[in-house]
């Protein structure tokens, strides 16, 4: 599950598939155990109400009729107060015991219509079963039997939900989210200019840069628990487990929440790091915008990187093989993440030859559509 949008509004993941499944399977259930051997007559609430009720009444393992009725109170995100009956039913329902399905209970102002239109059917008994009920915001004094879960007040659509017409036939739920942070994964080659780029880019965008150089060296310096984990596998010669990196990428994101977005630089390198870093982000209602990369011939890019081990002095920018070598280990482990964002059209090339100006503006360009 990822971040979407409907319309204009972006939703974040809410509730799975398989917790909605449960919830609604726990509620046939119970209803089954309270009416025993009676055969009911369910009554769906359309139009919100049709996934639910066709997943219970699938549940549902005793014998049962089945009907409908359509009633309308939202218009865009918002509860108008006011219900209207649009189709009603035509079974006789004396002496019968109701059971409503309804979507969601919120105000109230739907359920105390729903007691109105039965009210005069000599029922033997009206009972109301809601998928999600909003406890902070009811308001009326009306009993509801059956519950599935209990939601804060906050606009949901999915699962029969709806917003303005779109969202019903998701099988997930999603709640509606306020803040869309942009998330880039700034990509691009040994001696690119990635680091260059992001400096100028965190401040034009106001985004948090994540380095995953600069989290290595911040963590051991400073000591932490991870740094020091991730400098016992280098004081021995060998590679940092992923989970290291992950987990201190992970606490750098949670310092900074309220963050308009990152920019992931060094981090994700691997397809298995990328599927990571989307199931984080998602659990936190964001997701990655887009791989932005700076494409530059190799051949350029090694007389780039001997020209800069004349005075960075390091040995692995002086030596040719050895930077040859680092990219056969970029193109054969980390390029095949272009595959991996481009089959989600997340992936946007950039000329990394000319001027930092020249470069910026051209990254900025797709930042700003993304």
């Amino acid at each position: 599950m990822s971040i979407i949008k409907l319309h204009d509004r972006y939703f974040r993941p809410y509730l799975t598939a398989d917790k909605i499944s449960q919830a609604v399977t726990n509620m046939a259930r119970i209803v089954e155990r309270d009416l025993q051997d009676e055969v009911p007559i369910f009554v769906g609430i359309l139009n919100g109400s049709f996934m639910f009720a066709a997943d219970f009444i699938r549940s549902y393992n005793g014998n049962c009729e089945v009907s409908f009725v359509k009633l309308a109170s939202y218009e865009n995100i918002n509860s108008t107060g006011t219900v209207k009956q649009l189709v009603g039913i035509n079974e006789n329902l004396e002496g019968r015991t109701v059971i409503i399905l309804e979507d969601i209970i919120d105000t109230g102002a739907t359920l105390e219509e729903i007691y109105t239109i039965f009210r005069d059917k000599n029922l033997k008994q009206l009972k109301i079963a809601t998928l999600f009920f909003k406890p902070d915001v009811f308001r009326k004094a009306l009993p509801i039997d059956y519950i599935g879960v209990s939601i804060p007040d906050k606009f949901i659509v999915g699962y029969g939900l709806d917003y303005n017409g779109l969202g019903r036939n998701l099988a997930s739920v999603y709640q509606l989210t306020t803040q869309k942070m942009t998330n880039i994964v700034l990509f691009g080659p040994p001696g690119a200019g990635k680091g260059t780029q992001a400096e100028v880019l965190k401040e034009k965008f106001n985004l948090v840069h994540i380095s995953t150089g600069d989290l290595f060296r911040y963590n051991i310096k400073n000591k932490t628990d991870l740094g020091m984990l991730a400098k016992s596998f280098m004081d021995k010669g060998d590679l940092v487990p992923d989970q290291v990196t992950i987990d201190m990428l992970k606490a750098e994101v949670n310092r900074n929440e309220d963050a308009k977005g990152f920019i992931f630089d060094g981090f994700p390198r691997t397809e298995d790091q990328a599927k990571v870093l989307d199931a984080f982000l998602s659990e936190k209602g964001e997701s990655i915008n887009g791989m932005v990369a700076l494409e530059v011939e190799e051949d350029i890019l090694v007389k780039r990187l001997l020209e800069r081990g004349k005075t960075s002095g390091r040995p692995d920018d002086q030596d040719e093989d050895k930077i040859r070598n680092r990219f056969n280990e970029y193109n054969t482990k980390t390029a095949i993440l272009k595959d991996y964002y481009q089959a989600q059209g997340k992936y946007f090339g950039i000329n990394g030859v000319g001027s930092i100006g020249d470069i910026t503006e051209l990254l900025s360009e797709v930042i700003e559509q993304l």
